[in-house]
């Protein structure tokens, strides 16, 4: 991750210039005006890494222009990161620096933090991690009040827990989440909150069932099984599908089949190309679909997934990528019209951004 070029006096007419963007890669498709919600203006990023650079006997934060990693731009501190961040760096800098057993062959610190206070951060070394660091990591997890997971080749040392927990409130009900560390999770949770509560409005109350790809942790997972009669959901990392599962045990939501596998894998069982173990006791034919919802990766939907999309009444679809959306679009066009369309700034100072679409049947 590169230092964005921070000027929240240039916010607005950048955020401007996205909306044109975003309207202009819609337009062939009649799509109507999007929505625009927009992020803070500052500490606005919950997760942040960075390479440390060593100067003398000190080693500082340091980030890179991409494609350039001689001259690093070296920090003491991060504006668009959240506060808490903010708050750490320095003190876990003087951890690092007070202490052999941290600072030796440490070459990079992630940082993971959440709106609702939590914090982890993992160290990354290029030796082998002893007990001395331990006892080291211990005490400064205990200073700091955070979790820290150690990471060298073939180690994982956890202090505390492995994840941070989060809430984010929908349409009124706070729901709660694990976030583990190393997977992915929303980097601008108030971005988040907003995306939530688009997608939680855009389905509407439903009588039917929705099928989900891509759920990750369940982030949408979650307020979207409220609106349906049950929710079907997929996803192929080991490490989101126990967050997962774990949020909808804590949430006591209880009408979410959760299966491991990909989309492609999803779309041979639904044409029932081939069967697989993993969808045992599970009716698929059982299931009243009338929506799906998908937020696939930047590559957007392969064909045959997005040929399955075409079945529904109704595509819920959340794109960390414009124009992979509009590639898509492009192929459900003859049978699916836009009746919502939204951006939502995720990545302010960037080029980035995540939109939403809400697809009907024509």
């Amino acid at each position: 991750m590169s230092r964005p070029h921070f000027d929240p006096s240039r916010y607005d007419a950048q955020l401007a210039e996205k909306k044109t963007r975003l309207a202009a890669l819609l337009a062939p498709f009649a799509a109507p005006e999007p929505e625009v919600f927009d992020s803070p203006r500052e500490h606005y990023r919950l997760r942040a890494e960075f390479r440390l650079w060593r100067e003398g006997e000190e080693r500082h934060y340091a980030m890179f222009e991409p494609g350039d990693k001689s001259r690093p731009i070296l920090l003491d501190d991060f504006p668009v990161a959240s506060e808490h961040i903010n708050r750490l760096m320095p003190q876990l800098k003087a951890g690092w620096q007070a202490s052999q057993a941290l600072g030796f062959k440490l070459f990079q610190v992630e940082f993971l933090t959440t709106l609702a206070g939590d914090a982890l951060i993992t160290l990354a070394y290029h030796r082998p991690l002893d007990e001395a660091w331990q006892v080291a990591a211990e005490q400064l997890a205990a200073e700091l009040g955070v979790s820290i997971v150690g990471r060298s080749r073939g180690q994982r040392l956890v202090i505390g827990r492995d994840y941070v927990e989060e809430e984010l409130t929908v349409a009124g009900r706070r729901f709660r989440y694990r976030q583990p560390e190393g997977a992915f999770t929303q980097p601008n949770g108030a971005v988040c909150e907003k995306m939530l509560n688009w997608a939680f409005e855009a389905l509407g109350p439903r009588e039917d069932d929705l099928l989900e790809l891509y759920c990750g942790n369940g982030n949408f997972t979650l307020p979207l099984a409220t609106r349906v009669r049950r929710v079907l959901a997929t996803e192929i990392s080991k490490t989101s599908v126990s967050a997962a599962l774990a949020n909808l045990a804590d949430n006591g939501v209880d009408n979410v089949a959760l299966v491991r596998l990909s989309s492609e894998e999803l779309t041979q069982a639904l044409n029932e190309v081939r069967p697989f173990r993993r969808l045992a006791g599970i009716d698929l034919k059982g299931y009243d679909f009338g929506s799906v919802f998908v937020d696939p990766p930047r590559a957007g939907m392969d064909p045959d997934t997005c040929e399955l999309t075409r079945r529904f009444s109704r595509i819920l679809y959340i794109s960390c990528n414009p124009e992979t959306l509009a590639a898509n679009i492009a192929q459900l066009g003859d049978t699916h019209r836009i009746s919502r369309c939204a951006l939502f700034d995720q990545f302010p100072y960037t080029h980035h951004m995540e939109a939403g679409v809400l697809l009907e049947r024509r």
